[in-house]
């Protein structure tokens, strides 16, 4: 048993009993000054996260962490994703809470730094040369500063069964709109699924729009329109984006209201159907779940009628990193965050987590994992609902996935989908010309 694991095991056994509760105990350390590293004292890190399954990743990055910087010790601590939220809202609210948290990014984050949780981090970390997008995610919309390092980029494309394709004689991954239908027509003839989709949880329907039309409605010139009011979600390529479901819909599951995004990704893996529209955070699953599967990946070609013929990749940052204002030792905290915006972490990011590092200039071995970020690099797009219209209630993703199940269901038109979106979010959102 190495070290950590030892380690681990410990603290997950002094821990259990207060997971009940819903909080952690904090640092406990002979060091509260923060400074560590050299002098004789000891200071352990808490690292909080809703990542469990890359916990043995995050344990060998501060490994190495821990290597440059004697006295230090991190501790990983993932919680069930689905509990994470209210887990570290008690824990910053108290002093139970880690020392440096993960947190969400965009509209998400905001209530926590409203809370005064969390430590401004502008003139303390260097973000410059970053993905503007990117850095957006950690920056607070009501007063502008930066509150957190981004940990990864996500983006979105179309998966694809090499092997069922070839089988059904489609030589290549579509490049028109003409060869997507066509690929679509053959897979149908042929008794597999062309599209593996999962609308019964509307969360992912976004996320598939992005996929399947992001290029229908503009990408990120309307990013620039509708956050200026020099249009709104009723403009008419917003609506064909929308259709494009409509359109696309014959391929398919049967009964898709009723099928979950798991059961879609099953579907997918078991290559009973030849793609999956879904984020890079998908690569590790559907290999988990079929090694075998000839995985391939591409951008959905724009369709007809889109104000750009030219394919796109949307993204948005995930997972950031940040220093709890109320941790005892705020510096050791502070120099664990600042060395996560270094290209040493993010290359750890992108070798251990698997994940596209939101830190520039990092390489990529996994091909797939380099074919996604080199194609957001040359084309990229804002993933529009979730990193515009999620500061407010109702989120712009939550009603473009209720909207978009209703429209499947065929209760309602694309242009009632659209001006539900519009009404929705004018409810709180303000254009700033």
């Amino acid at each position: 048993m190495t070290p950590r694991t030892l380690r681990s095991t410990l603290t997950l056994i002094a821990f259990t009993g207060v997971l009940a509760v819903g909080a952690c105990a904090p640092s406990s350390d002979t060091d509260t000054s923060g400074s560590g590293g050299g002098d004789g004292k000891e200071t352990t890190l808490t690292v909080w996260s809703w990542r469990v399954e890359d916990e043995a990743a995050y344990n060998k990055i501060f490994d190495a962490y821990e290597a440059k910087h004697e006295g230090v010790t991190v501790e990983f601590k993932p919680f069930k994703a689905t509990e994470y939220n209210k887990i570290l809202a008690t824990g910053l609210a108290g002093s139970d809470g880690p020392d440096v948290p993960q947190v969400r990014s965009y509209g998400q984050v905001e209530p926590t730094i409203a809370s005064k949780s969390l430590v401004p981090l502008d003139g303390k970390v260097d973000l410059s040369g970053w993905d503007e997008n990117v850095v957006n995610s950690a920056k607070s919309k009501a007063d502008g500063k930066l509150y957190s390092v981004p940990l990864a980029r996500q983006t979105v494309q179309m998966f694809y069964n090499k092997s069922l394709f070839k089988k059904h004689g489609i030589d290549e991954a579509p490049t028109t709109w003409a060869d997507f239908t066509a690929a679509g027509d053959k897979l149908l003839a042929g008794d597999v699924t062309p599209i593996a989709v999962g609308a019964k949880d509307d969360w992912t329907l976004p996320i598939v729009h992005e996929v399947l039309a992001a290029p229908r409605f503009g990408g990120a010139a309307f990013q620039k329109e509708v956050l200026s009011g020099q249009t709104s979600f009723t403009d008419p390529d917003f609506v064909a984006s929308i259709d494009v479901f409509t359109q696309l819909a014959k391929y398919f599951p049967k009964n898709v209201t009723g099928v979950a995004v798991t059961d879609a990704q099953t579907l997918f893996s078991a290559e009973k159907a030849a793609m999956f529209p879904g984020g890079s955070f998908d690569m590790a699953v559907l290999k988990k779940a079929n090694p075998g599967i000839d995985l391939g990946v591409f951008e959905v070609p724009a369709p007809t009628g889109s104000p750009e013929d030219k394919a796109t990749t949307p993204g948005w940052a995930d997972g950031n990193f940040a220093v709890n204002a109320k941790s005892p030792q705020r510096e050791a905290a502070l120099e664990l965050v600042k060395w996560m915006s270094t290209k040493e972490f993010g290359q750890m990011v992108a070798d251990e987590v698997k994940q596209i590092s939101a830190v520039p200039g990092v390489t990529y071995n996994d091909p797939l994992l380099r074919q996604m970020a080199d194609s957001y690099e040359k084309s990229p797009s804002p993933y529009l609902l979730l990193t515009d219209f999620r500061y407010g209630s109702p989120s712009g993703t939550d009603l473009m996935g209720k909207g978009v199940q209703q429209l499947l269901l065929g209760s309602k038109t694309a242009a009632q989908v659209a001006a539900d979106i519009d009404a929705g979010v004018k409810t709180w959102f303000k254009p700033t010309p």
